[in-house]
């Protein structure tokens, strides 16, 4: 079964019902997580995952909306680890790599946590009890900086990436599509590039965008530049003639009762297919 849990559908603005980004791909026995936006290792939690059966990270960018809770999953999925699961392999554009250094490296910030976890008597033996084997072994994550066109292949899964235009020059954005043998996904990521999302999507059974608020609201209060509004939301899943629509990083506004209404109005206007307003901690089953 191929599935699709909505762990964070929010913004940087935190409300009761969402916050932050964050998704975990399940293709048959394998979970791909894209990025690790606030809370994403407790709410992971809450959908009935768990963070050691997360093999592979891939980040679109890095505002602390997507990544802000990367220190907490590192550490958490080393600290639970016994050394049975496969090492996790995370990707991203720079600067993926260095940030993982200085979160978990020799002279990264959480280098005294885990020294003491290895070194601890105690922890050896919560380690050792939960079925570690000892001298417990120092952090080990493969790490990868990706490009335009980066594409990553597993047995059951092909990714691709695609740059997309957020908040360049400052950081760099990504798209990605996943093909499977049973269908295709896509995930927008933050952006304003509604044909080149529509090209790497083509053809996909499921789109996910981040759909920020109302377009005319985005014209209107200069927020349009790099990011997804409604129609672009809409014009980006005709353009790839998805199946199904999902939006997602919706905006405080735009989950109002009343604009969200108008919202699935206007969609429908330009997309025939199936929407989805993604609320977390639902799973979608895709194909």
């Amino acid at each position: 079964m191929n599935r699709l849990h909505l762990i964070g559908t929010g913004t940087p603005t935190p409300t009761a019902q969402r916050f932050g980004t964050c998704y975990v791909l399940q293709l048959d026995e394998q979970y791909v997580m894209i990025d690790c936006g606030p809370a994403s290792t407790y709410k992971l939690v809450k959908a009935g995952l768990f963070p050691t059966q997360i093999d592979t990270l891939l980040f679109t960018h890095h505002h602390s909306d997507h990544d802000i809770d990367y220190p907490c999953f590192l550490a958490c999925r080393w600290d639970q680890s016994t050394g049975r699961e496969n090492k996790l392999e995370v990707f991203g554009p720079a600067p993926t790599a260095l940030i993982t250094e200085r979160l978990i490296g020799l002279d990264g910030a959480f280098v005294f946590d885990w020294k003491a976890r290895v070194g601890a008597p105690v922890s050896q033996s919560v380690h050792a009890n939960r079925g570690g084997s000892l001298p417990r072994p120092e952090p080990d994550v493969s790490v990868t900086d990706i490009e335009n066109g980066t594409v990553i292949e597993r047995d059951n899964w092909k990714a691709t990436a695609r740059q997309v235009h957020h908040v360049q020059p400052f950081l760099t954005s990504l798209a990605y599509r996943f093909d499977t043998p049973r269908g295709s996904i896509a995930f927008a990521g933050d952006t304003g590039s509604v044909d080149t999302v529509a090209a790497l999507a083509g053809g996909c059974d499921v789109l996910v965008v981040n759909c920020w608020d109302l377009q005319e609201t985005m014209a209107a209060n200069g927020e349009a530049p790099g990011q997804t509004g409604t129609l672009d939301a809409a014009r980006m899943g005709s353009g790839a003639g998805a199946k199904t629509l999902v939006l997602t990083h919706t905006g405080p506004e735009l989950c109002k009762e009343e604009n969200r209404k108008k919202a699935l109005a206007e969609i429908a206007a330009a997309f025939d297919g199936r929407i989805v307003f993604a609320e977390e901690l639902t799973t979608l089953d895709l194909f």
